[in-house]
């Protein structure tokens, strides 16, 4: 009988101890942070067209977003609530918005609706802010009427380059691509084909400012819908001296209508851009000097401009040293 109970004990005890053991750690489940992830409306409320925004890398939380006749606008909560900070300016009309990367407190805004389309609102050229937005001040390239996009250098808050698109509606001297060093109180034109063809993009790469990209786009608007026109001739431009001199990129890209880009910041030898044009004549890469794609509708990034072409997505990587 003792006996019994003595094996009767051990194998309780025996049962006890292996339900008290913990259980074998397992491999955390996989989370897609992307999956609870949604697009919702975040305002301002007044809203409207827009190609204008701009965030800052220092500062998450804050901000910027311009409208074609809306006012340029500006969040300090993630976009919780948004405050017009531009009312007292002549122009409404906004196309481009620059945060100096070494400086959030210098801001540079281009006005003019920054696309081409037949119904849009010009403005009167570059202002800039050094109190991050609390006042301006109005710089030059008054007759461009429409500017499309800025870029500061990371490193110098007062080097700066535009892309005028000009006149919508007729012909002017004053559009390409512009560079300023003293902080926009004087601008050089360092990339022109003549008055007819816009500056309609321009991005510093952020390792090496030396390195500048842009594109040109020859178009004009007719006061009649379906009228305005484009030609040939523009293209994607590379320069390497800081906008002295310039290289069209054409390899592996169709004849190009319009294009926008984008330089990837985790990787500046990766250039991304979207192009309006024909289907390219091959699809291979070989570190920039040449692109790869797909014809089809552009991903995101280019606004679809009513006369341009079936879009065509690019992929291209920096040209090496």
């Amino acid at each position: 009988m003792r006996t019994r109970l003595a094996v009767s004990s051990g194998l309780t005890a025996l049962v006890a101890s292996l339900i008290a053991m913990p259980a074998p750690p397992q491999a955390p489940a996989s989370v897609d942070p992307a999956a609870a992830m949604h697009w919702r409306h975040i305002g301002p409320t007044r809203a409207g067209r827009t190609r204008a925004v701009a965030g800052v890398a220092s500062q998450p939380n804050v901000a910027y977003i311009g409208f074609d006749n809306g006012g340029l606008w500006r969040s300090t909560d993630y976009g919780s609530n948004w405050v017009p900070i531009f009312d007292s300016q002549p122009t409404g009309s906004i196309g481009a918005i620059a945060v100096a990367p070494s400086d959030p407190n210098i801001i540079y805004v281009g006005s003019g609706a920054g696309i081409i389309r037949p119904d849009l609102a010009v403005g009167d050229g570059v202002y800039k802010s050094t109190d991050g937005g609390k006042t301006w001040t109005h710089l030059g390239l008054r007759d461009s009427q429409m500017i499309a996009m800025i870029d500061v250098d990371p490193s110098n808050p007062n080097r700066l380059f535009v892309a005028a698109l000009g006149h919508p509606y007729g012909p002017n001297a004053e559009r390409g691509i512009f560079r300023s060093t003293d902080g926009g109180q004087t601008f050089e034109k360092v990339l022109y084909k003549d008055e007819y063809t816009s500056g309609n993009d321009v991005r510093i790469d952020p390792s090496n400012p030396q390195v500048v990209y842009a594109t040109l786009w020859q178009q004009q608007q007719a006061y009649i819908e379906g009228q305005g026109f484009g030609g040939a001739g523009n293209g994607i431009f590379k320069s390497t001296d800081g906008g002295q001199t310039w290289k069209q990129l054409t390899d592996g890209l169709p004849s190009v209508i319009q294009a926008n880009i984008a330089v990837a910041p985790s990787n500046s030898r990766v250039l991304y851009a979207m192009v309006a044009g024909g289907t390219p004549t091959n699809s291979v890469t070989d570190a920039g000097r040449t692109s790869r794609g797909t014809c089809g509708t552009a991903r995101s990034g280019v606004d679809a401009d009513r006369s341009a072409p079936a879009g065509f997505s690019a992929r291209l990587s920096r040209i090496p040293e």
